[in-house]
């Protein structure tokens, strides 16, 4: 039956492909800096490399969805509303994973190489992962097929989701209005997600609607006047491409070798940067320091 499946993005790429070229275009004469060719051709060979590992795994990934599509507690039938719902709670367990694949090492290790570029371009939004399947990241769509959900949906919604995050990766836009930009996930509000700046540091994990991250306590707006940086905390230095996708899984390896027995598990599923003797920072601990020194300034 896979061969049968229908995937939205396989006619979205050269639209894809298009919006590229229109943005070096763009950044050709207004922000030049903002494309590096190695960063770029590192990106094109991560969405390669992740379209290689979805065509291996994605029919074992869908017999289990329909093993547990056995199991389900309902039948949610093939109408309008059915498709409306699904995408939007769809949505809401990518906001679940998003934010688990943050703050779990295991699944940052998967997720790590879509925020290895220093740069922050549609481009960047082809930097998809190559493990996932090994990190059992599809486990956080099972929900929806135990609801009733046919398997075949969630793959359409998911795929439209997937379409609709790659135009939000790009500096061309600043905002839009208001009204937008409290219900959508928009270009500001995604580089929010990819920026190390201590402010912002996991914050707006959405897929297609903000409304996950205000509702739960996890959204942080653009601050204008700010300049982001993007990339990772601890950045690569190298545009080796089986680094960028490896190399958190080698550093989750060394320290479960090197750890005591009681903690080796926990550099697995604790966040990314923990340590079991605080020598290193998360996230956590980098905002806090960041916020202590705020409290700190004399004010003006």
């Amino acid at each position: 039956m896979t061969e049968k499946l229908f995937s939205p993005v396989d006619y979205a790429v050269p639209f894809f492909i298009l919006l590229v070229i229109l943005e070096m275009l763009w950044v050709r004469r207004n922000a030049p800096e903002k494309y590096e060719p190695r960063d770029t051709l590192t990106s094109l060979a991560l969405g390669t490399g992740s379209t290689v590992a979805g065509a291996l795994f994605g029919g074992t990934m869908f017999a289990i969805a329909m093993w547990g599509y056995g199991f389900r507690i309902t039948t949610i039938p093939w109408t309008w509303w059915a498709w409306i719902a699904c995408f939007v709670l769809d949505d809401f367990f990518y906001y679940v994973f998003h934010r688990s694949a943050h703050r779990v090492r295991w699944f940052w290790a998967a997720h790590v190489n879509h925020h290895s570029s220093q740069h922050y371009n549609l481009s960047t939004a082809l930097r998809q992962t190559w493990t996932g399947f090994f990190a059992f990241t599809f486990l956080f769509r099972l929900p929806l097929v135990f609801i009733g959900f046919h398997p075949a949906m969630i793959l359409f919604v998911g795929a439209i989701n997937l379409i609709y995050q790659f135009w939000i990766h790009t500096e061309a836009i600043y905002k839009f209005p208001c009204w937008f930009e409290f219900i959508m996930n928009t270009p500001s509000h995604h580089r929010v997600h990819h920026a190390t700046n201590p402010r912002y540091l996991d914050r707006n994990y959405a897929g297609v609607f903000i409304i996950w991250d205000r509702m739960l306590g996890t959204f942080t707006e653009e601050v204008e006047g700010e300049k982001i940086r993007y990339g990772i905390v601890k950045q690569l230095g190298t545009f080796n491409l089986l680094w960028s996708v490896f190399h958190e899984w080698v550093g989750i390896a060394r320290d479960i070798w090197s750890a005591p027995w009681k903690h080796k598990l926990s550099y697995a599923w604790r966040p990314p940067g923990w340590s079991h003797d605080n020598s290193r920072d998360t996230s956590d601990t980098i905002r806090q320091r960041w916020l202590d020194r705020q409290t700190q300034q004399p004010a003006e």
